[in-house]
């Protein structure tokens, strides 16, 4: 199987697909059969569209051990019904047990937040970004470049780990007892390694004490 994906026609999709398959099935026969059978996933990962984070590979899960939601610059927003649909459903259907947020560091769209830079329709999209930007200002002042793109990666995933708390898809789980654990991370596509930005939470009221250790850190 060739290293580089230029060039791939939808045949060569294809053969790779059937390569993958026959790979899958000589490293355990009843792979297909097992995975057809239930999905019982107990994380789901809130990560950006960047196709260089492939979420299952980074944190080495197979196909059906986690659930995955993806946008633009890792955004939840209350009005996305995509994106509450696929909490629901984890949530209430399947019954994960943690909720990962994941940023990446050199986002492009956070970077085009950052500098207001105009991309097109996604600009839209991105206000949501603009307005973590604009409400932890402070902290953005002291750095420049890379830098400051890489923090407000760091802010917009502390910023949609609290956007996650508030839906009523996690306040009623919460309200009923169930467990649900949030996670903040960042993904190094520089080095491959993952962060977790220590804004852990099982309950609404955990979150203000450790985001605040986290903005501490950034004077």
């Amino acid at each position: 199987m060739a290293n580089t994906p230029t060039g791939l026609t939808a045949a060569d999709l294809f053969e790779r697909n059937r390569e993958w398959a026959a790979s899958m099935v000589a490293q355990d026969a009843g792979f297909f059969k097992d995975l057809a059978s239930q999905q019982a996933p107990e994380y789901l990962w809130i990560g950006c569209s960047d196709s260089r984070v492939p979420a299952n590979e980074l944190v080495g899960m197979a196909p059906g051990e986690l659930f995955v939601h993806r946008n633009i610059a890792n955004v939840v927003v209350h009005s996305d019904l995509n994106c509450l649909s696929v909490l629901q459903f984890a949530v209430d259907v399947l019954k994960v047990k943690h909720i990962i947020l994941c940023g990446h560091y050199g986002c492009s769209g956070v970077g085009a937040a950052l500098n207001d830079t105009r991309v097109g329709l996604a600009d839209n999209w991105l206000g949501h970004v603009r307005d973590v930007r604009d409400k932890h200002g402070k902290y953005l002042g002291n750095v420049a470049g890379t830098a400051a793109v890489n923090r407000l990666v760091e802010l917009n995933v502390a910023e949609q780990v609290i956007n996650v708390a508030q839906t009523t898809v996690v306040r009623d789980a919460w309200a009923r007892g169930q467990p649900i654990t949030i996670h903040s991370w960042v993904y190094g596509v520089h080095d491959g390694r993952l962060r977790d930005l220590g804004i852990t939470v099982s309950s609404y009221e955990e979150i203000a004490p450790k985001l605040d250790v986290v903005l501490q850190g950034y004077k």
